[in-house]
């Protein structure tokens, strides 16, 4: 008799046909079901894995023991709420809901239904994040960018809960201190929701965080920096790879015009893992032995509020239509307001 969790995958479009992928590679996992509302893009990814197809979700109860949600993000409160409430441990993908309220509601029913309730924060899961927490001490000042070229497939929300998500969700386990103020700035650009922005968030610790997330460049960039005391520490999300630059003191008497202090640069590396496959990994991990994951509803609560507190900023300020001006004239203000590297 195989011990092997049954798994289903709620949602097989970009991102879901991947945890489709991962699970049917896992040896301790048996994809069983596929459910998407297209038929067409989700038949052939049942067919591929050897796995059942369905249009309705709630055709999983009682069939699987765990599940992926990969559906648009209006959609996972009712998902992940009635899949819980019938026994099947969840893995929502971010932003796990719409509002807090719906983020706290879904906390609640997996500790009331002792179900494993983790949210998709992949970036916990890339080696080199898990490196860098090891280097910090106290952050003083944080720097973040990530910015990509548009995708149309994202249309339920905006550049703040797509992307900038990922790096306050981020910033938040790594600065132990409650926000002080945030400062938001953005510009809605090819759709109807901002698709540039900018965050300066203040925490009561001193520890200021400036964050800048776009989906309309065309270099894509994910890095995040962080000064420290006497040291300068630069991830780069994508490469997985990570620079340390440290502050040093030269000991006896100086040259002419010699610092006192010098920066030497230390380069770390890291073995190159796909993070979801990890992420899935630890999901399954933590449905077989009960182990609460690294990436709660509590958690993903905290930073779903503050990514929401941002988005309303933006949405509350008002900018100059784009009808009336021409588009360097934007790129120029979005530049100055968000100071992106070139």
């Amino acid at each position: 008799m195989s011990n092997r969790i049954k798994v289903g995958v709620v949602g097989v479009g970009h991102l879901g046909q991947h945890h489709a992928r991962n699970y049917g590679e896992h040896g301790g996992a048996e994809l069983l079901w596929v459910c998407d509302t297209n038929a067409d893009q989700g038949k052939p990814i049942a067919k591929k894995f050897g796995a059942k197809y369905t249009n309705d979700f709630r055709e999983l109860i009682g069939k699987v023991d765990a599940v992926s949600i990969a559906t648009p993000t209006v959609t996972h409160y009712e998902i992940a709420e009635t899949l819980l409430n019938n026994g099947i441990h969840c893995l929502v993908e971010k932003p796990v809901c719409n509002s807090v309220r719906e983020a706290q509601a879904l906390a609640e029913a997996a500790k009331r239904n002792n179900r494993v309730l983790q949210v998709g924060h992949i970036e916990h899961f890339n080696v080199a994040v898990q490196k860098f927490k090891e280097i910090l001490t106290t952050p003083l000042f944080i720097e973040c960018h990530r910015l990509g070229s548009f995708d149309p497939r994202v249309k339920d929300v905006g550049v703040v809960l797509d992307l900038m998500i990922h790096d306050i969700d981020i910033i938040l386990r790594i600065v132990d201190s409650e926000i002080e103020s945030i400062d938001a700035t953005g510009v809605a650009i090819l759709t109807d929701k901002e698709d540039i922005a900018n965050a300066r968030i203040k925490f009561k610790s001193g520890c200021i965080a400036n964050v800048t997330c776009s989906r309309v460049t065309p270099k894509p960039m994910r890095k995040l920096r962080v000064f420290q005391d006497n040291a300068y520490i630069s991830l780069d999300y994508k490469r997985q790879a990570m620079e340390i630059h440290r502050r040093y003191r030269r000991e006896g008497s100086l040259k002419p015009g010699e610092s006192r202090y010098y920066i030497k640069t230390e380069k770390k590396r890291v073995r190159r893992k796909e993070p979801l496959k990890l992420e899935l990994e630890h999901f399954l991990e933590c449905v077989r032995l009960g182990h609460t994951p690294q990436t709660t509803g509590e958690q993903a609560m905290k930073a779903l509020e503050v990514v929401i507190e941002i988005t309303e900023q933006i949405r509350n300020t008002t900018v100059p239509s784009m009808d009336n001006r021409p588009l360097f004239e934007i790129a120029e203000q979005i530049r100055d307001k968000t100071s992106i590297p070139e």
